[in-house]
């Protein structure tokens, strides 16, 4: 059973791409009966802040997948140090006292695309733990293979077999000159103790996964799977951005907007992913029946946008398509949220119903609050398309003596209230399209919706008597 991870750094709310790497993890984890394992990498103390966490775990509880393992990155620093120590024990790292700005003890240096300091591999051990011993800080390196025609290979899930040639690799660092591990040493430390077999992360991770590799197998020998994902860019082809493109990047955008968090899910499982039947909506468990990383392509994803939208059109397409299809009793509770924050106050014994009448045309669940507003109260803004309706020759006369017979008649139901309004309008030698579309004008101020008829049920017979009479 695989054991998959994702591990997000809290330096600002969940963005999209991260989204979809846990998404995909956790595809894979349940379509396979493993473990979905949640780790942040939270060792960057100055970049790391509460309210980022609290952004992450606020966006996954929406989405509403859950992980069987947690942790946290910066409670597991002695594991990191002390694996960091094994590889030096091993000869497969060096201590390196070039003095050197924080800044600069990850980037490569003068000597070469792989070495600071030539002669600093070369010092011997007893050297080096003597000025270790004296407190003289250091930068631990891994001794990346030099001049022995070493390749660094792995097969990745999506991109293929990955190849580069170890003397075209700096010798990275594994420990800071303060102690601290860096990115490299940290993750691969923490998915060796977990016993991570299947990392699945993004695209702009798969030239550090030559480093990984290496690390991996100075550590156990053997090194997990690989799958790294296509990145999801703007219509300018710019990588997605926090700092350039904002809101627009952040899951809770898409929350905020009255996005079902399945719909979301959906559209971000086809942001660089098909089914092999190329179909579009599809339930939790169809994602996860389905999912492979063989239908994964390898170009990037466009997620479309606009300055004046920042939603994705074919997302709101899909959050429609989820809103008309799924249970009912599955869709109340958050119709009911939004209501409520709306102010609104839905009649129960008819919520349901209402609800199945007015969502075949809503692309959000803010519609409910706000184009289905006639439905909870009676306080609603007339369209002028409707007005229109309303203003055509002996409409609303009409319109008021259809509340007066709807009254006098016991039975309210679809059938009775099309026979009485037909009988009207030939009465008045009138077209009943007149009465037809007046009436939904008159009941929803609104132009077009569902079918007439089905407005009076959803309006209910009181009301629907009391809007007629006062138009």
């Amino acid at each position: 059973m695989p054991r998959v991870r994702f591990a997000p750094s809290p330096t600002g709310y969940l963005h999209i791409g991260s989204a979809r790497t846990f998404i995909f993890n956790w595809l894979y984890a349940r379509k396979n009966d493993g473990t979905m394992i949640l780790r942040l990498d939270d060792t960057d103390v100055e970049r790391n802040t509460q309210a980022s966490i609290d952004s992450i775990f606020d966006g996954l509880r929406w989405l509403g997948l859950t992980w069987d393992e947690y942790y946290r990155q910066s409670e597991r620093l002695d594991l990191h140090k002390e694996m960091a120590s094994r590889i030096l024990a091993a000869g497969l790292a060096y201590r390196d006292f070039t003095p050197a700005q924080t800044d600069e003890e990850e980037r490569a240096g003068d000597a070469g695309p792989w070495l600071f300091n030539a002669g600093m591999r070369e010092i011997s051990t007893e050297e080096s733990d003597r000025r270790a011993a004296s407190g003289e800080p250091f930068v631990l390196r891994f001794r990346v293979p030099r001049g022995e025609n070493r390749a660094v290979k792995f097969k990745d899930s999506v991109f293929g077999d990955q190849y580069k040639k170890a003397d075209e690799i700096e010798d990275f660092a594994l420990l800071r000159s303060n102690g601290m591990p860096t990115y490299h040493m940290a993750s691969c430390a923490d998915d060796v103790d977990l016993r991570i077999d299947h990392i699945i992360r993004g695209q702009d991770h798969l030239t550090n996964t030559f480093k990984h590799v290496l690390i991996f197998e100075a550590l156990s020998g053997t090194k997990p799977k690989f799958a790294h994902l296509p990145l999801l860019i703007a219509p300018d082809g710019a990588k997605l951005s926090k700092r350039k493109h904002g809101p627009v990047v952040s899951v809770t955008t898409y929350r905020d907007a009255g996005f079902l968090p399945q719909a979301y899910i959906n559209f971000l499982c086809l942001l660089g992913w098909s089914p092999k039947n190329n179909r579009e909506q599809m339930s939790l468990q169809e994602l996860i029946d389905a999912f492979s990383f063989s239908g994964v392509n390898r170009s990037n994803a466009v997620v479309n946008f606009s300055d004046e939208d920042p939603i994705d059109p074919k997302a709101q397409w899909l959050n429609g398509q989820h809103l008309r299809s799924m249970p009912i009793s599955e869709l109340l509770p958050a119709v009911r949220t939004h209501l409520e924050a709306a102010g609104l106050t839905p009649d129960e014994p008819s919520f349901a119903f209402v609800v199945d009448t007015i969502r075949v045309r809503y692309t959000s669940l803010h519609d409910f609050a706000t184009k289905g507003r006639p439905y909870f109260a009676d306080a609603f803004e007339t369209e002028s398309a409707a007005a229109e309706r309303l203003d055509e020759p002996q409409a609303r006369e009409l319109l008021r003596e259809l509340g007066v017979r709807l009254e006098a008649e016991t039975e309210f139901t679809e059938a009775s209230v099309e026979k009485t309004l037909r009988e009207l309008a030939a009465e008045a030698n009138v077209k009943p399209g007149i009465l037809i579309n007046g009436s939904r004008a008159a009941l929803t101020g609104q132009a077009v919706g569902p079918s007439a008829f089905h407005v009076f049920t959803a309006i209910g017979r009181d009301r629907s008597i009391a809007r007629l009479k006062k138009v």
